[in-house]
């Protein structure tokens, strides 16, 4: 990020996760930086306000994060235009559109904004874009291995076996960042951690770590994340990536933020399900967006721009989505509203509108 002593860091993520501890507190602390702690909880207000009052240089969070932020600033809430103080940030935590990191460059001036990969199990980052690489790069990827870490792909069928440069597997870590193993818990610990004798007179074994996370790693050797392989949508032997989906999503002018879970169907196993808060209906009735963008819109909008399986057959409106105390989508709790309406089969509320 080329920190110096110059910096301000607004951080809103929460000192308890490694986001705003590691990347945030100890990061501005090696380097004599400043850092702005904006609220005790996220707040986009107060991100905002913060923005405006301590011009800070480099902005930090998650996806929702800066949609929220977003969000805020196309209404109005500051009238602010001038963000030439701002040139870097991480942003992080989940899948990252590549819509949205534009936008940032965009209405933010965040063209350095680095885009972070990595676990709490790792330490946590193992992988960044720096301010050198090539937009294609900034936008696409996660950047490259950080240096004494290491990453392969391998089988999601078969974790012994390699995959080549391209193939899309599950992503393994490995160096001195990985964790000795989840606390108290030995079994947890040997599904995550997997030994590997290295070649040599030492047999010394590497540790790796599966991460849960399909990627593949470039010719450029630089790694693309395509999503949580237990959120892949199989439908009908088809993989369907939910990232591919709410990128096109988050492109429309009406949608603030959408998630794509895949809900039961008997014809192909699995079906495409979206759920979609539109901008500027936090103060109207429950469904009241509907009014405004209508599904068939919706599904038009994905047609025009991929295939015509990855257009969603279920759409929810929802006033908000269901979030960690990070800030991170939670994905079950998606799927089981809609696996929740499937059953019941009626047009009364139960947590969400279709």
């Amino acid at each position: 990020m080329d920190l110096t002593e110059r910096d301000i860091v607004c951080c809103p993520p929460p000192l308890y996760h490694c986001f705003g501890l590691v990347l945030g507190l100890l990061a501005v602390m090696t380097h004599g930086a400043c850092i702005i702690l904006p609220s005790e909880a996220f707040d986009a207000r107060e991100v905002l306000r913060s923005i405006e009052n301590d011009r800070p240089t480099a902005l930090y969070g998650v996806p929702t994060m800066f949609l929220a932020e977003l969000e805020l600033l196309s209404q109005g809430f500051i009238t602010k235009k001038d963000f030439s103080h701002l040139r870097t940030g991480i942003i992080g935590g989940s899948p990252i559109p590549s819509s949205l990191r534009l936008t940032l460059h965009e209405k933010l001036n965040l063209s350095d904004l680095a885009s972070c990969y990595g676990l709490t199990e790792t330490s946590p980052i193992v992988c960044m874009t720096t301010s050198s690489d090539t937009l294609e790069q900034k936008l696409n990827t996660v950047g490259g291995m950080l240096p004494h870490t290491f990453a392969k792909i391998v089988s999601r069928d078969d974790p012994t076996r390699t995959l080549r440069y391209g193939e899309k597997g599950e992503l393994l870590i490995s160096g001195y960042c990985v964790m000795a193993g989840y606390w108290k818990d030995e079994s947890r610990t040997s599904e995550a951690l997997n030994e590997e004798n290295c070649p040599g007179e030492k047999k010394e074994r590497k540790i790796w770590f599966r991460t849960g996370d399909e990627a593949l790693i470039q010719p450029d050797g630089y790694i693309r994340i395509t999503g949580r392989i237990k959120d892949i949508i199989i439908r009908g032997g088809e993989n369907i990536y939910p990232p591919e989906i709410e990128n096109v999503l988050l492109q429309h002018p009406l949608i603030l933020n959408a998630s794509i879970v895949g809900l039961p169907d008997v014809i192909y196993g699995e079906v495409v399900a979206a759920f979609i808060i539109v901008k500027g209906d936090g103060n109207e009735e429950h469904g009241a967006a509907a009014g405004s963008l209508s599904k068939d819109s919706v599904r038009g909008w994905v047609q025009a721009r991929l295939s015509k399986m990855l257009v969603p057959k279920h759409i929810f409106w929802v006033l908000q989505m269901p979030l960690t105390a990070s800030g991170k989508i939670e994905k079950y709790k998606l799927k089981d509203f809609g696996v929740q309406w499937l059953r019941e089969k009626e047009t009364g509320y139960v947590g969400l509108e279709t």
